[in-house]
């Protein structure tokens, strides 16, 4: 039904994709996988319309077509449900769904609400979200939003004769098993209006959901594979170029925390009302302490007061040893405070601004002489840690906003690393990211850790918080339950976390 012909895209110093072949027929769900840097969000992007191919053809039922943006691909039955979500949160659903295609409900110059809403229910009934059309978006959960995204999408059926392509950039990011297991099951039930192209860093799920799969490699396609003959440790291989190391974790190079040093930072009776009550722990130099729980357990609410960003309604928080009084951004930063937040493309970095401004942003002071930058010692340091942290990039200069995932996690990475934070809060670090860069992040938690930086963890999967912790607290509803001492060999398992959680 639709398919690319050797699509070739350059951008400068990068050739994204070279000569991709790619197809997909009706009621099929294509899986797309590959590192970080692969060239699978150009890929998508180039069918979404988003971005044009510098060579190849592009076909749908044997026609040639050539988008100029997305509207066009739009026209043309191709729609896309991203990653980051692409809601306006203060508008309601209905205004949402039909954002862009109003003109429907107007008469007279005045939009018919009733009419909308109404046209709003029988999208929402596709993908069974029983919600009020006029409620405000912001007013729902992610996994909500996520399907009034999809549809979204599907109001394409309305709009255009053919068949549907659907592409899922990264759907279950943030979602809980349960989520998960609900959007699969209607996108299965979906595939009789549409068809799926999957990107997701989850092997298990890619597995579990595709027909086929396309693995990516710089640029080019690699491997396909159908659901039958797909293997995880052999697509894993593929793009990666090499075996991943068994010792995914770096439990190996796990060493002891500074457990007689004065800590870095100091919970004692710690609270905020209706996040968490009466949290005490001590981090120490060198360790890494994870913070354990379900969604709305606390984890988050900690870290953010950590750094300065919530104000705690009871307790005492110290770092090295001061209490603190006054809780901001700012305080935070000046006492040696790195935040790497879970939504890296809000908080972590600023797109719009290129790689060397994003490294110093918190440092600034360090490279201006009367109110002057010097912007050669900012590049400087900038190539330094793009070296040291293997950051693909085609230079300094590059805009962060349009790295992938795992690069802009490197730059924040970098950001704090780069002003000698020596207290590290890391909110889902590896969210989002191929196995390759989570390799990577787990490398830079043991340098960070040896180095005798102090590391409060929110992990992405509790395998992940069991490798990397020295220290485990499990969370459940705001309230401390388990303290888990994890040196290397005598981690607790799964049961023992998941007991305590629920």
């Amino acid at each position: 039904m639709y398919e690319l012909q050797k699509v070739d895209k350059i951008f400068p110093g990068v050739h994204a994709l070279k000569a991709v072949d790619f197809k997909i027929g009706r009621g099929e769900i294509v899986g797309l996988v590959g590192e970080n840097g692969a060239g699978k969000s150009t890929l998508m992007k180039v069918i979404y319309g988003a971005y044009q191919p510098d060579g190849g053809d592009i076909t749908i039922d044997g026609t040639k077509v050539r988008f100029q943006n997305p509207r066009q691909a739009m026209d043309h039955g191709i729609g896309m449900v991203f990653q980051e979500q692409s809601l306006i949160t203060n508008l309601t659903v209905m205004e949402n769904i039909y954002l862009g295609f109003e003109q429907q409900f107007v008469s007279f110059g005045v939009i018919n609400w009733k009419a909308m809403a109404a046209a709003a229910r029988q999208q929402l009934e596709k993908v069974k979200l029983d919600i009020d059309p006029a409620t405000i978006t912001s007013e729902l959960s992610f996994a909500q939003r996520q399907l009034v995204e999809l549809a979204k999408v599907l109001t394409l059926e309305e709009r255009i004769d053919g068949d549907l392509v659907i592409l899922l950039d990264e759907p279950t990011s943030v979602l809980a098993k349960e989520e998960v297991e609900l959007l699969f099951s209607l996108v299965r039930e979906l595939t009789k209006r549409a068809s799926f192209i999957f990107v997701s860093h989850r092997m298990d799920e890619v597995l579990d959901l595709s027909d086929r799969i396309y693995v990516m490699k710089d640029g080019e396609v690699v491997d396909v594979v159908t659901h039958d003959e797909a293997d995880v440790d052999a697509i894993q291989h593929k793009m990666v170029g090499r075996d991943v190391d068994k010792e995914y974790y770096r439990e190996q190079k796990q060493k002891p925390y500074k457990a007689d040093a004065q800590p870095l930072v100091s919970f004692k009776n710690v609270s905020l009302e209706r996040k968490y009550s009466d949290i005490s722990f001590d981090l120490h130099p060198g360790e890494v302490l994870c913070l354990v729980g379900t969604e709305g357990s606390g984890r988050e609410a900690i870290l953010r007061t950590i750094f300065g960003l919530e104000t705690p309604t009871e307790g005492q928080v110290a770092l090295k040893g001061s209490e603190i009084t006054s809780f901001t951004a700012k305080s935070g930063v000046v006492n040696g405070v790195g935040y790497i937040p879970r939504e890296r493309k809000i908080e972590g970095i600023v797109a719009g601004m290129n790689v060397y401004e994003n490294m110093t942003l918190s440092q600034m002071g360090n490279y201006s002489k009367s109110g002057v930058l010097s912007i050669g010692e900012e590049k400087a340091l900038a190539r330094k840690w793009i070296e040291r942290l293997a950051i693909k990039t085609p230079d300094v200069y590059k805009d962060c906003g349009g790295l992938s995932g795992g690069n802009q996690q490197k730059v924040v990475l970098a950001k704090w690393r780069s002003a000698g934070s020596d207290i590290i809060l890391l909110d889902h670090p590896t969210r989002g990211l191929d196995i390759g860069a989570k390799e990577d992040v787990y490398d830079m938690v043991r340098e960070m850790s040896d180095d005798g930086v102090g590391i409060v963890l929110v992990a992405d999967t509790l395998e992940e918080a069991i490798g990397l912790s020295h220290t485990i607290i499990v969370l459940k509803d705001g309230e401390a339950q388990k303290r888990f001492e994890c040196s290397p060999g005598d981690k607790p398992s799964l049961y023992d976390l998941v007991h305590h959680m629920i």
